[in-house]
């Protein structure tokens, strides 16, 4: 009656969203003072001042037509704005034509994946990893190949890289600063992935693309600097979302930024713009895209942040857990007290504590923490965290 991949698909959808909405239960039971909700990066804080100022003059100033149809690859204006912004930051020649606006980093990625993938082509993802990369490759016809990590880093395994490349790779998703671990992944090692990637088209006389997710770019601490994967690699493209850096989860608003050393890179363009509108998204939110071009340079108050990950990095390090301190995005990535996550995952439940999985991100043994949630929920949980540490000594 219904599509079987879906439903076969259902058991194994995000552990994030079924702890998200399990918290929401809980809630109504015990009160939300009482549940301490880690499982979702839905950043608390509201926009900055800037994104409010905007929007206030776009709804209610003169400027006609801003509600209408525009090109699918988004309003010209805006489009320059962000070329230039990335130019500055990469040192690559980019123009409106480099980039297509989206509906959020999601959105963009399946965009992407539906442009250059064909059916079997391998895409490799570095574990930890964003699940649902996963399923964006499968939607696409494409499948992901993880390489494990070094776990005491968390940075890319590069010999395991460069052996699950093959004549079938299409792609590879580097996310950085990473979900779930925010480890910043460092330019030497990206200089060794290039390198490796070089050889590799060489060996195979293929084209591999590098996806960069960039949503947590701008969350970094002691002033770490993210390279610029425009600059380090050929066949870069870039997928963004302000979901984090402006605190705009629920407005769905993004881009992609493919460089200009791509080869046939009009075609691509005309590719991505064309799924941008048959894959259903027809182009960005027209009142957010101006939105954002307004806002290119603001973002959310790191401090808070920054703030939170000390007070609760120091917290649960103190209690017994190993976990590598995060250079940036709101996420912390413990080694879990038994090696069955789940298992402890579910046994935290008991005392209203609501995480995620590190199976769920291709890295068993460990478990993911937002924090990009109000700072008395977190000291009110370390009572919780303490219960749960007793149970397993």
């Amino acid at each position: 009656m219904f599509s079987e991949k879906v439903i076969n698909n259902l058991s194994n959808s995000s552990w994030i969203r079924l702890m998200f909405e399990e918290g929401e239960r809980l809630a109504k039971i015990h009160g939300a003072d009482k549940v301490y909700d880690y499982s979702i990066g839905n950043p608390y804080a509201e926009p900055p001042k800037e994104v409010t100022d905007s929007l206030k003059k776009h709804i209610l100033g003169e400027e006609k037509g801003i509600h209408r149809y525009m090109s699918n690859a988004g309003y010209v204006d805006v489009r320059e704005k962000v070329a230039k912004l990335l130019q500055e930051e990469s040192g690559v020649e980019l123009s409106y034509n480099n980039i297509v606006m989206t509906v959020g980093a999601a959105g963009g990625l399946n965009v992407v994946l539906k442009s250059i993938l064909n059916p079997e082509e391998e895409v490799i993802v570095f574990a930890p990893y964003f699940v649902e990369y996963n399923f964006y490759a499968d939607n696409n016809g494409g499948k992901t190949v993880v390489v494990p990590p070094d776990t005491k880093t968390f940075e890319p395994n590069i010999e395991a890289f460069e052996k699950s490349i093959n004549n079938k790779t299409k792609a590879i998703i580097i996310n950085n600063p990473n979900n779930p671990t925010g480890v910043v992944y460092s330019e030497a090692t990206l200089n060794k992935i290039a390198s490796i990637i070089e050889a590799k088209e060489k060996e195979y006389g293929i084209t591999i693309f590098v996806i960069s997710d960039e949503p947590y770019k701008e969350i970094v601490y002691e002033n770490i600097k993210i390279p610029s994967l425009l600059s380090i690699f050929k066949n870069a493209i870039i997928v963004n979302s302000f979901s984090k850096s402006l605190g705009l989860a629920g407005e769905r608003i993004g881009y992609i930024a493919a460089s200009s050393k791509i080869e046939q890179i009009d075609l691509l363009i005309g590719a991505l713009s064309f799924c941008n509108r048959t894959l259903g998204f027809v182009n960005a939110p027209a009142l957010f895209q101006k939105v954002i071009a307004d806002s290119l340079k603001a973002k959310v108050d790191i401090g808070e942040y920054e703030k939170r990950r000390d007070f609760l990095y120091e917290k649960i390090t103190s209690l017994g857990f190993e976990c590598v301190k995060p250079q940036g995005a709101f996420y912390l990535f413990p080694k879990a007290l038994i090696e069955d996550d789940v298992e402890f995952v579910k046994r935290a439940m008991k005392y209203n504590l609501l995480l995620v999985p590190g199976s769920g991100f291709g890295c068993p043994g460990y478990f993911r923490m937002s924090y990009c949630v109000k700072f008395d929920m977190i000291e009110n949980s370390i009572q919780a965290f303490e219960k749960l540490v007793e149970e397993f000594k």
